[in-house]
């Protein structure tokens, strides 16, 4: 836990050098930023002890290597979970934290929580936002600065149990029910079985990310990095070992994970939040 404390201190550091003004969106515009020098080297001696801990056969959660990168792969089955959005706290000790949302809540019913997209500086979703069926954000299809503009760009949603991700503009065309839950995000990682053609093969911009990709069965795939990779290879992994035909990346810099059963809590500072619960 110490470690990852320190490693949500250091990206939050990380992130800090792009803050915006506040109610502005903030602009993460990663991939052709490298992250060097005694910030990267600071990051691959603080992560490399997660994945030696090994898996915990209570979680959903495993420690893999991929491209001699450590990442940490979660996966929801339609059979045994749920998925659902929530929002980290505004306000309070525990703004723009996991920890913030989980106070109170019964840890028992969680899988595990991951950030669910990219926000502004109030914390709210840059885009489309489903929550509980309450839309609480439109379908962004405009132009910007930063990865969740470079189109295309995605939405992960569900009802019941058929969770889907595609491009958002086909979402606009083909989607005509309001799923139970949906998030926006950008870009995407792979697309229809291809890598997004702006993503380098492994571009110079490396630091702690997260995305996921929903496999042939319907199950979901959520990897966060325990350690600085490039989009390329966030993105192979996705298509070469998951065999996601879409992929979408949420985050970098504040990725974040909470794992009931291993006891792991990443305090970055977040907004949209994937919820992985239980069945019953």
């Amino acid at each position: 836990m110490k470690r990852i404390l320190v490693l949500a201190s250091l990206t939050l550091a990380l992130a800090a050098c792009n803050e915006q003004p506040a109610g502005e969106p903030v602009v993460r515009a990663e991939l052709g930023e490298a992250v060097t020098g005694e910030d990267l080297a600071a990051l691959e001696e603080v992560v490399p002890d997660i994945e030696q801990e090994g898996a915990n056969p209570a979680s959903v959660c495993s420690p893999v290597t991929f491209e001699d990168v450590s990442l940490t792969h979660c996966i929801a089955d339609p059979a045994r979970h749920r998925i659902r959005t929530g929002l980290a706290p505004n306000s309070g000790e525990l703004a723009g934290r996991i920890e913030g949302w989980a106070a109170g809540r019964n840890e028992g019913s969680i899988a595990f929580v991951m950030n669910g997209g990219m926000y502004d500086d109030a914390l709210r979703p840059l885009g489309y936002y489903v929550e509980d069926r309450n839309r609480l954000k439109e379908l962004d299809r405009g132009d910007g600065d930063g990865n969740f503009y470079l189109k295309p760009n995605g939405v992960f949603f569900g009802t019941d149990g058929a969770w889907q991700l595609i491009e958002t503009d086909t979402f606009l065309r083909t989607i005509g029910t309001r799923p139970a839950f949906g998030t926006q995000s950008g870009p995407m990682l792979v697309i229809d079985g291809n890598l997004h053609p702006e993503i380098q093969d492994n571009g110079p911009s490396k630091t702690i990310r997260n995305g996921v990709g929903v496999d042939a069965d319907g199950k979901a795939h959520f990897v966060i990095s325990n350690a600085p990779l490039s989009f390329g290879q966030l993105a192979r992994y996705f298509r070469d070992e998951v065999g996601a035909r879409n992929a979408l990346y949420l985050d970098g810099n504040i990725s974040s994970l909470w794992d009931p059963a291993t006891g792991r809590m990443d305090a970055n500072r977040v907004g949209p939040l994937i919820v992985v619960e239980k069945r019953q």
